[in-house]
């Protein structure tokens, strides 16, 4: 079994990256302490094993994320690096996002914040977190796009957008990549999104691909999977036993079911990128083993049986955060 990376392109415009992308929200306490010095091995043993794409966010660990990626990326060439950063959440202190701000103004204020902290002179793919509805897409878009122009971000993404706001974005500017919640358990896109991105040439970074552990993890209900619906009561036990499922075709190939969900994720298409957050090096080195799985069509279709499109119990989200997403508006 190789353990090499492989290697996507984000859409048609975007940038080459490795495939799984390591996602930095875990390692800024989401779901429970962390230590900057382990999590900067973490990201040490990712690149070391050649990857290249980190994803993060200038509100995860209000800025910690970024400041830690910078002590990382120290020693490191600049350009052997895909940063990918979602701008826009509004915090206060002690609280959960809580709004987006899509304003030109409040893009390039976000991005300046982000320079600093990540101790670069530009972003490889910049996005909005999610869509501010009192903002036209087209406004915040433009308003990247400029900051293309100006050699301040190399590409433009979006985040958790549905098909009309995707063809609308488009209509500006080039987009490289859809950033959205894919998963074994979570196969929304399939309706009409994915579908729309592929026509116009877009790739997706696919987050959530272990559904926040409920997939191969611990299954510990802390930090915020303290507050997702999938993890209360009849939704947890409904959801467990789904993934309980896995575990046979995972033992035939010689693989985890984290790897195989992983795995799973990646064989969607060329165009998909699976997104991983891994907090200890052991789950580095479980990601990165991921690659070497090889599903069959014959496969396939047995995981689509064994976890049909829509099983999952409980949204993916608490309602508060689930009206932010225009991907799930009807």
């Amino acid at each position: 079994m190789t353990t090499k990376l492989d290697t996507r392109t984000l859409g048609r415009t975007g940038p080459a990256v490795t495939s799984p992308g390591l996602g930095g929200l875990g390692l800024s306490g989401a779901y429970g302490r962390t230590d900057d010095d382990h999590s900067v091995r973490v990201i040490h043993s990712y690149l070391d094993a050649g990857g290249t794409l980190l994803d993060t966010a200038d509100f995860y660990g209000a800025g910690h994320n970024e400041q830690l990626i910078a002590r990382a990326l120290r020693d490191r060439r600049r350009d052997d690096v895909v940063l990918s950063v979602k701008f826009g959440a509004l915090l206060a202190p002690g609280r959960p996002p809580g709004g987006f701000d899509g304003r030109p103004a409040a893009v390039r204020s976000s991005l300046a914040y982000s320079l600093q902290r990540l101790g670069t002179d530009h972003v490889d793919v910049y996005r909005p977190a999610r869509l501010d509805r009192g903002v036209p897409i087209e406004e915040t878009v433009g308003a990247i796009a400029e900051l293309v122009e100006q050699g301040h971000v190399r590409h433009i993404g979006l985040s958790e957008v549905g098909a009309e706001t995707i063809r609308r974005a488009a209509a500006v500017a080039p987009i490289c990549d859809l950033q959205i919640e894919y998963s074994l358990l979570s196969r929304g896109i399939e309706d009409e999104i994915l579908a729309t991105c592929r026509e116009l040439g877009i790739g997706i970074t696919a987050y959530g691909v272990l559904a926040r552990g409920l997939i191969g993890g611990s299954g510990t209900a802390d930090g915020a999977r303290a507050i997702s619906p999938r993890f209360q009561g009849a939704n947890r036990e409904h959801n467990e036993a789904l993934v309980a499922r896995l575990q046979g075709i995972a033992d035939a190939k010689g693989a985890t079911v984290a790897q195989l969900a992983i795995a799973w994720v990646a064989a969607q298409g060329d165009d998909i990128v699976p997104v991983v957050g891994p907090r200890r090096l052991d789950q580095v080195a479980s990601m990165i083993g991921s690659t070497g799985i090889t599903l069959t069509d014959d496969d396939l279709a047995g995981l689509d049986e064994l976890i049909p499109a829509g099983s999952a119990r409980g949204d993916r989200y608490p309602a508060p955060f689930m009206a932010d997403l225009d991907s799930e508006r009807p």
